[in-house]
């Protein structure tokens, strides 16, 4: 009996080639899954992380409400046009306090994973409201809508729970203060504002949308784009990569 002659019993019975294909996907997803069971974490712990604040969470909130992870990805891959484009390549670890991940499906404008401090906030503000005045080619709508609505803050402590709940590790006290410290670091000279900082040592404070008079959709959004790969030393790992 030839090699080929031996396959006639799938090729010709439907359900054995079923039954066939459940056997060896099975098979592999066991090779994929069953080491996530022993293993500690899959995340290896990198310094500088920490959860989005409240501000920062709500101006996620509205990044996706408004679509904008449709067109922008937030995973830079380890090939070398990536690399000298947007800096170094994505860590797992980077989005461990995403639910969900912002990584994207495609880039109809350009990855977000290194957006934070290379624009200034008024530039954000401008390129959200108008963006063909900063980027003529531009197929971007605008949002000008962002800087006149006050940001909604009655749910963000839920929100944070919420989080909690999916092993967010937010602290006590960082839960009983969101509603006073999501509009506590977009107003920088307010008490509230020093009390803020206690609680997020590592967090921007300052006036995001221009505008001190109200904490506005833009603020958040700003606040958002700004830290987004500020977080993680990425010298350390150039570093370990030039003693290699």
């Amino acid at each position: 009996m030839s090699v080929w002659s031996k396959h006639q019993i799938f090729e010709k019975n439907s359900f054995i080639l079923l039954i066939g294909i459940l056997v060896m996907v099975s098979i592999g997803g066991l090779v994929e899954i069953a080491p996530l069971f022993y293993l500690k974490s899959t995340i290896e712990k990198t310094e500088g992380m920490r959860p989005y604040t409240p501000l920062e969470l709500a101006g996620r909130e509205i990044y996706v409400r408004e679509g904008c992870y449709t067109c922008h990805s937030q995973m830079i891959r380890p090939m070398r046009d990536e690399l000298e484009r947007y800096g170094h390549f994505s860590l797992a670890a980077e989005s461990m306090y995403d639910h969900p991940f912002q990584w994207g499906s495609k880039r109809t404008g350009p990855d977000l994973a290194r957006v934070g401090g290379k624009y200034s906030d008024a530039w954000h503000v401008e390129h959200l409201e108008n963006p063909r005045s900063l980027v003529p080619a531009s197929i971007m709508p605008g949002y000008p809508f962002l800087t006149e609505t006050p940001l909604d803050t009655r749910d963000i402590g839920n929100l944070l729970k919420a989080n909690v709940i999916v092993g967010v590790p937010y602290t006590e006290a960082q839960l009983d203060a969101a509603n006073m410290d999501i509009r506590a670091q977009a107003m920088p000279d307010t008490d509230a504002a020093y009390e803020f900082e206690e609680r997020w040592p590592n967090a921007i404070v300052r006036d995001f949308d221009g505008n001190p008079v109200q904490v506005s959709e833009m603020d958040a959004l700003v606040a958002y784009l700004q830290m987004l790969g500020t977080l993680v030393d990425f010298s350390i790992y150039d570093d370990k990569a030039n003693l290699r």
